[in-house]
């Protein structure tokens, strides 16, 4: 089953919370605070492997959560670090944002690529030591992971693409120039998902080719086979366009050459301007009194596209028409690489503007803001400390007295985040 579009889901690890821990040793007084630092939370990282062909893999799990880091141990250590999560993938795989649909990540290269970064390790009560305070009883928890929802979308990578109406020889063609061995019969859609080839012309001198199931016309509206693998041809230098010139079919060649550039115009301007060879095919059954040939090399070298003819069943022309492919690939640029469009920050990031929003909802004041959930995520309310300085950090932010102006009584609820709490004057 040839799967190319799917929607995962990915997490990177949280980090580990930092350690409240004092120095004990016999004769040893007071040895201070010596709580380490929590572990950093495992990374999201998509890597190539050329073994895969599809993204079939991906339908049977679409969740992808790495290890969270460990706390912070006593004596000053580190907590260990989350593992990070390796996700294969095929070469050539689009890595885009599912909300906005912008593209993150080309994984046509082979350097991995981390799509989502594990939280910092919180702090250990050793960082929080002063002159005043030589004993702080609380650490900061770890910062959260990042999480997003993703499109994988595979792009086969391929320097000529085969495109044509159904069983016009493309892949008659394909399995003659090379190893790949795809279903052949005498019937419509006999190829029902895009196979690659590696057609070697000489020592050193080789190209990949990909056959595209049959296009038909309205593909680039969703018609037929054609509209779910038009994308495979994006990447593709070079067009090979084969035509039926024998109309055995019952088409006319020429209405086939304007039918199919229209659809690929239809699915992308940019694609209709690609470099083309036009080819007629079933020479060998082509009727003697027929101006199918004629005709069609008058339309396609109208166009400007090269023109020739062959019988991909016959083997007639097909090492002539290989020889040309390649001598036309040396004049062009090569295989296309996608820019990203968002980039992935490498850590949570953390809102610059301290923006108060306070609303009176069924009794309850909600205090909300990104910097408020920010901050509530780094302090550990079970310990008197760490709540001291939450409430001085929301004293000091003005939350206190717009709760006041918005006349708040005692014992009033105040919801900060998630956190309620009685107001006491």
């Amino acid at each position: 089953m040839f799967v190319d579009l799917v929607k995962i889901k990915i997490k990177s690890g949280r980090g580990g919370d930092g350690r409240v821990s004092f120095h004990r040793e016999k004769y040893v007084a007071a040895g201070g605070p010596d709580g380490g630092d929590g572990g950093r939370g495992g990374n999201v990282v998509f890597q190539v492997d050329d073994n895969l062909s599809t993204l079939l893999d991906f339908r049977m799990k679409r969740k992808y959560i790495a290890e969270e880091g460990q706390m912070g141990g006593t004596k000053k250590s580190f907590g260990k670090n989350g593992k990070d999560i390796i996700i294969k993938v095929p070469r050539g795989t689009l890595i885009k944002d599912a909300d906005t649909g912008l593209l993150i990540h080309d994984m046509s290269g082979d350097e991995p690529f981390i799509a989502a970064y594990g939280g910092r390790g919180g702090w250990g009560n050793t960082h929080f030591a002063t002159p005043t305070r030589q004993a702080p009883r609380f650490a900061k928890p770890g910062l959260p992971g990042q999480e997003y929802n993703l499109i994988l979308e595979l792009k086969l990578i391929a320097d000529v693409g085969l495109v044509g109406f159904p069983n016009v020889g493309k892949s008659t063609l394909l399995s003659v120039v090379s190893a790949a061995r795809p279903k052949i019969a005498n019937y419509h859609f006999t190829t029902l998902s895009p196979n690659l080839g590696v057609v070697y012309i000489d020592e050193g001198a080789s190209f990949v080719m990909a056959d595209i199931p049959g296009i038909i016309e309205g593909a680039a509206e969703g018609a037929g086979l054609g509209h779910d693998f038009l994308r495979h041809i994006d990447r593709c230098r070079l067009l090979v366009h084969i035509i039926d010139v024998s109309g055995s079919e019952g088409r006319d060649p020429v209405e086939d050459l304007e039918a199919i550039n229209a659809e690929l115009a239809g699915y992308s301007p940019e694609l209709a301007t690609r470099p083309q060879i036009v080819v007629a095919n079933k020479l060998d059954i082509l009727e003697e009194d027929s101006d199918n040939l004629q005709r069609l090399q008058a339309a396609a070298e109208a166009k400007g596209w090269i023109f020739t003819s062959i019988s991909a069943a016959a083997m007639q022309n097909v090492k002539e028409l290989m020889a040309l492919v390649y001598n036309e690939l040396q004049k062009l640029p090569p295989v296309v690489y996608y820019e990203p469009e968002y980039v992935v920050p490498e850590e949570v990031e953390k809102p610059t503007e301290r923006e108060i929003n306070i609303e009176l909802v069924d009794g309850v004041y909600e205090v909300t803001g990104a910097w408020i959930d920010n901050l509530v995520g780094s302090i550990f309310l079970g310990e008197y400390e760490s709540r001291m300085y939450f409430e001085r950090v929301l004293r000091k932010a003005g939350v206190f007295d717009r709760l006041e102006e918005m006349g708040i009584q005692e014992h009033d609820i105040v919801r900060v985040a998630d956190v309620e709490f009685e107001y006491i004057f």
